[in-house]
């Protein structure tokens, strides 16, 4: 898959930011990346809410072997086949994977909110403890 593919396919989804990674692309809209281009596949973020659509349909997670094991990463599955010929139902699709990344991301905000706001606590309990 090369950028240009990249680009007629989500045409109908709207303007899209190839970025090379590893050994493809990231695909990014409003600056969140959404999909992965990788390995001859097109992957899209997935979170709880849109899995079982790729579940339905046969899809799998994103995977790549180490020397070690196969890993699996669980929040991108691969565009199922058929909406390669389907620009208006590959455009649900790719909506549907950017909130998933939206929400992702929302929630990797307020975890590390949760972390500073403890080291700030675990810091001023530390002053308390030295100034007694």
């Amino acid at each position: 898959m090369d950028r240009d593919f990249l680009i007629d396919l989500f045409a109908d989804f709207g303007p899209v930011t190839i970025r090379r990674m590893f050994s493809g692309f990231g695909i990014s809209a409003d600056g969140t990346n959404f999909a992965l281009a990788l390995r001859g596949g097109l992957y899209l973020r997935a979170d709880a809410e849109t899995i079982p659509r790729f579940e339905a349909e046969g899809s799998k997670p994103f995977q790549y072997q180490t020397r070690t094991k196969t890993v699996t990463v669980a929040s991108y599955w691969q565009l199922p086949e058929r909406l390669y010929d389907d620009p208006e139902e590959l455009t649900g699709w790719a909506k549907a994977a950017l909130a998933a990344a939206q929400r992702a991301a929302l929630k990797k905000g307020s975890k590390a909110k949760k972390v500073a706001k403890r080291a700030v606590r675990k810091k001023g309990a530390k002053k308390k403890k030295t100034s007694s």
